[in-house]
């Protein structure tokens, strides 16, 4: 697929009506540990023209430190300020509705768990939990989804970081947040109060991390169920990159089309390459 002259043109006009960027990450930036096309260019434009940027990600499975070191071992140069996650945005969601002290049992990984236990507000539980938090988990165990169904039918709320079926590894797609959801639902007949896209909180959020408008915002993603979907509900302006999980065939038949659809960043690091610093 490459970019003709009327696309080329569409890319201009959603560029110079946003004055910020926000990037998904697997599909978007990366597939696994290796980088995907035209990420170091266009972080290397957006940081000459002065445009402000942060990526967010529905993966629960490291810190903004964490992603930090993965993106640098790919040469790719950002701060952890700049990252949000879903671990971050189930963190604030919990303190909003629940007091300190509150016991909750994880499904998840460490960086999960250091985001919800990290400074001692919350407390590590089993079946006496009050809450149960899932999110990806690559060392899921039946124990795990065993405890997690019994505290959830001994009255525990169920809370998941993001809906994410799947995600996109070098190997192709692998289960995510939302597999784990399918088990759970399953076992205990509760639906989760589901937190990170395709609900727009942690866009929003991202957004006032930069300082800007909603509107004046393009987010970049590789799901329309979740990044462009997300996206759309925040108020922003939503580009597809087809270099992770959706594909053109999905595109058919969807209810949902983003503004711009492209084959992967090089067509956004040529319009940048142009424009004055």
């Amino acid at each position: 697929m490459t970019v003709g002259a009327s696309e080329s043109t569409q890319v201009e006009r959603i560029l110079h009506a946003v004055d910020a960027l926000i990037f998904d990450m697997d599909g978007v930036l990366y597939r696994g540990n290796t980088p995907l096309p035209h990420v170091r260019e266009l972080l290397a434009e957006l940081d000459r023209c002065g445009i402000p940027y942060a990526m967010v990600t529905n993966n629960s499975t490291r810190t903004p430190v964490q992603y930090a070191d993965k993106l640098a071992g790919m040469g790719i140069t950002t701060p952890p300020e700049r990252i949000l996650t879903s671990s971050l945005v189930t963190r604030a969601w919990l303190e909003q509705h629940y007091p300190r002290g509150t016991r909750i049992y994880v499904v998840g990984m460490t960086a999960l768990e250091d985001a919800l236990f990290g400074d001692g507000y919350f407390t590590p539980a089993g079946i006496d939990a009050e809450v149960v938090v899932s999110g990806a988990d690559f060392s899921l165990t039946y124990e795990k989804l065993r405890l997690a169904t019994l505290a959830i039918r001994r009255g525990a709320r169920y809370v998941a970081t993001n809906p994410d079926k799947t995600f996109p590894s070098e190997e192709g797609l692998i289960p995510g947040s939302g597999a784990i959801i399918a088990a759970l639902t399953a076992a205990t007949d509760v639906t989760p109060v589901v937190l990170g896209k395709p609900e727009p909180t942690i866009m929003l959020q991202a957004a006032r991390l930069l300082g800007v408008e909603p509107s004046q915002v393009l987010a970049i993603g590789d799901r329309l169920d979740t990044d462009v979907l997300a996206g759309r509900r925040a108020g922003f302006r939503t580009a597809l990159v087809l270099t992770g999980v959706t594909t053109l065939a999905d595109l058919q038949d969807a209810e949902l089309l983003p503004d711009l659809v492209l084959p992967d960043l090089q067509p956004i690091v040529a319009q940048y390459r142009g424009a004055p610093a």
